[in-house]
């Protein structure tokens, strides 16, 4: 223990008094003295709220300090205990018991402060934050956060009146710690933080915090660690040699507090989640469930891409057990999980990650680097070790605490570029002068190897719009090594071309075909999002043109192609029915048009679509190479019809799509051999609410046509597709 002289510790007391000491340990607690009778152990308590305090085992009182909250007693050291208690009566007249915080040594381990500092850890969310803690076999929680720049930093909560002079913390390499016995999982706490600098006191919630108050509040709370009871051995044995590469993805992306609410209007639970949703995925076919980021986050209307807590499941659907019994019953079901993820940027609320330590720690400083104007956000600092370590153990904690399948980066083409969507003179170039941001870049390779390491089996999906090279390969090959990327280039072309009139296809026919130029450059997942479907886009349904059922008929000739074409499918929720109006964040979905034929139809259909698409590995085996798709005919513009074959070796399929509202009949195409080709697909069929124009089957003859050896002849629905197998 530390020895102090009567003058010094006189001269720390003001400094405590005021808050503004940045070693509260070198006053509080337990200290060595030396007086004329000898050694003493001289303990010191700071109570604002006390009107008295006594030591317990051995029972003595303490003396305050004259006008001051201060109360010291001084003992032989051989009289006190390991770890002393104390009882305190506040001026309510209530008696409280406990240990001294400031009788604990320093509790984290010099190596975990060493492997942050080098953005190393990538479990440190179980160093920082808040957790159940356990010293001598005296419970509490130890709190630690990183706030180097920070003059004084406090644990405030409902167990200390938000008082930010009662529990400062010590300060070990930029990161401050204080272990505060008697805690227990359910308090709520926040940081207080004065910045030495500026003299300014800031209220910030934790950025490693497990859990958070249900907004608008905006509290940490203490989470009971390990105590979720897993059943998703199986799921998570075969995952880790599951092959995604070579196997379907249907994913169906849900937004889940405008998928379904309560009887009330209520947001549903996790676990309510866990039943309904599950059961309705299941149903329909779908192998994966994407959800809307459900990382915490204070406003509804970001959708939660404007994310707070990194390492929370927001509470407006529940407790982080919650969510994991909806990630297992995922999994119970066969069915996967991602999450969209957010890396990029990050808002501006004062109660947040914002100039923590009334520094620009997350950010940059400068703004022609550390803010996106389009967005209001900021943007992170990857350059720096511990921010990068952040962003990295937040990806870990998804992926390990929580059993997830994958993650999808949200808006990866503003982390590559310096100027994106920033005028001339608005941006600072890099080292060599190019636009590359080489420390995101550097970023974002390392979080695709870590996670692919670490978690084999699960998917890195990137929402990257340019034409950035090899997002998708290897990282030892200079690649960016995400698992697969949207391909928004192809979405936007298609859904141009779907919205012009039938009439007028023939002059946009290369917005069908040109896709396959670049089909196979990267692992490509095709995405009908929640942003194709909001702010005046109008819903998929509403996009087509012409009457009701010209509108139906091409959104089922639409979803065809997309479960027919080279990739991964991805749809968002309500457009599996073909709902009408766009989606609205704040009410759910118009489950009621279920109760019209063509919205039934258009389900009936993708959940077909989902059955075909897994059975047949024509249409998944090879969605990334070129093996897998041949064209019959892509150049028949006067009639806006495409035919093309998806294959496995000798298994193959034949696809014709018909993009004009004119049946075709006796459309020859080529076939690569003889025999009877049956039509195993109809999105014409009367089963989804269509004319049922078309072929059950038909033989082939041995007539070349189109580079084949044989052909065929077929009857060709309206704005229809059909699938055939030999």
């Amino acid at each position: 223990m530390k020895k102090h002289s009567a003058l010094a510790l006189d001269a720390d007391f003001s400094k405590i008094i005021a808050a503004t000491h940045h070693d509260p340990f070198a006053v509080l607690g337990r200290h060595d003295t030396d007086q004329g009778s000898g050694q003493l152990a001289r303990i010191t308590v700071f109570m604002p709220f006390a009107e008295s305090v006594a030591l317990l085992e051995p029972e003595l009182t303490l003396t305050r300090l004259s006008g001051t909250d201060f109360f010291e007693l001084s003992v032989p050291p051989s009289v006190l205990p390991a770890h002393y208690r104390l009882a305190w009566t506040d001026k309510d007249g209530v008696v409280h018991e406990g240990y001294d915080p400031y009788d604990f040594p320093q509790q984290l381990p010099a190596f975990d402060l060493h492997l942050f500092g080098e953005g190393k850890h990538w479990h440190v969310y179980q160093v920082l934050g808040g957790h159940l803690h356990s010293v001598d076999g005296i419970d509490g929680v130890l709190f630690a956060v990183w706030a180097p720049n920070a003059g004084r930093v406090s644990v405030v909560g409902d167990f200390n009146r938000w008082d930010g002079r009662c529990h400062p913390m010590r300060c070990r390499s930029g990161v401050w710690e204080l272990f505060v016995p008697g805690l227990a999982a359910g308090c709520l706490y926040k940081f207080e933080i004065w910045n030495r600098h500026t003299q300014q006191v800031l209220l910030k919630t934790d950025p490693y915090g497990q859990q958070f108050e249900f907004r608008p509040h905006t509290s940490s709370i203490v989470v009971a660690e390990g105590g979720y009871a897993w059943q998703d051995q199986a799921w998570m044995a075969g995952r880790a040699a599951h092959d995604w590469l070579h196997e379907p993805m249907a994913i169906y992306e849900v937004h889940l507090g405008s998928w379904q609410r309560d009887a009330q209007g209520n947001f549903m639970n996790y676990r309510e989640l866990a039943v309904h949703l599950v059961d309705y995925v299941k149903d329909l076919g779908f192998t994966h469930i994407e959800l809307l980021p459900v990382t915490e986050h204070p406003l509804d209307a970001s959708w939660g891409y404007q994310t707070t807590g990194y390492f929370a499941p927001t509470s407006r659907h529940g407790s982080p057990d919650d969510f994991r019994c909806f990630v297992d019953a995922c999994h119970q079901a066969g069915i996967g999980v991602i999450l969209d993820w957010v890396p990029a940027h990050f808002p501006k609320d004062a109660f947040a990650l914002a100039r923590f330590d009334g520094s620009a720690l997350y950010e940059h400083e400068d703004p022609r680097k550390g803010e996106h104007r389009d967005w209001g956000t900021l943007i992170y600092n990857y350059g720096r070790n511990e921010v990068k370590n952040f962003l990295l153990a937040s990806a870990m904690f998804w992926l390990e605490e929580f059993h997830l399948d994958g993650l999808r980066v949200d808006a990866v083409a503003s982390m590559l570029y310096l100027d994106y969507s920033r005028k001339h003179g608005d941006w600072l170039p890099n080292q060599y002068g190019g636009n590359e941001n080489l420390e995101a870049i550097d970023f974002i390779r390392e979080l695709n190897a870590v996670t692919h390491d670490q978690h084999p089996g699960t998917v890195m999906m990137a929402e990257e719009s340019t034409a950035w090279p090899q997002v998708t390969r290897p990282t030892w090959t200079g690649g960016l090594g995400f698992s697969m990327k949207w391909n928004m280039g192809w979405m936007h072309d298609i859904l141009k071309y779907m919205s012009e009139d039938p009439v007028h296809r023939s002059y946009h026919h290369d917005q069908l075909t040109f896709g396959l130029l670049y089909a196979f450059t990267e692992n490509f997942c095709l995405p009908f999002s929640h942003d194709e479907v909001v702010h005046g886009k109008n819903s998929l349904v509403n996009k087509m043109p012409g009457d009701e059922w010209q509108r139906f008929a091409n959104l089922r000739l639409l979803y065809t192609l997309m479960y027919t074409y080279p990739g991964k499918k991805l749809l968002f929720m309500g457009c599996e029915f073909g709902q009408g109006s766009e989606w609205n964040f704040n009410r759910v979905l118009d489950w009621y048009v279920l109760d019209y034929a063509h919205h039934q139809g258009v389900q009936a259909l993708v959940r077909d679509l989902n059955r075909l698409y897994k059975a047949q590995p024509a249409l998944f085996k090879h969605d990334f190479d070129h093996h897998g798709f041949d064209w019959i005919d892509c150049h028949d513009v006067q009639n806006s019809i495409i035919s093309y074959r998806r294959k496995n070796g000798d298994d193959e399929l034949i696809v014709v799509l018909n993009f004009t509202p004119v049946i075709r009949e006796y459309y020859r195409i080529g076939v690569p051999k003889e025999g009877l080709y049956t039509e195993i697909f109809n999105s014409d069929s009367s089963y989804y609410d269509g004319s049922n124009t078309g072929n059950a089957a038909v033989w082939a003859e041995p007539k070349p046509w189109m580079n084949l050896p044989h052909s065929i002849c077929l009857t060709l629905p309206p704005l229809g597709a059909l699938i055939l197998k030999v």
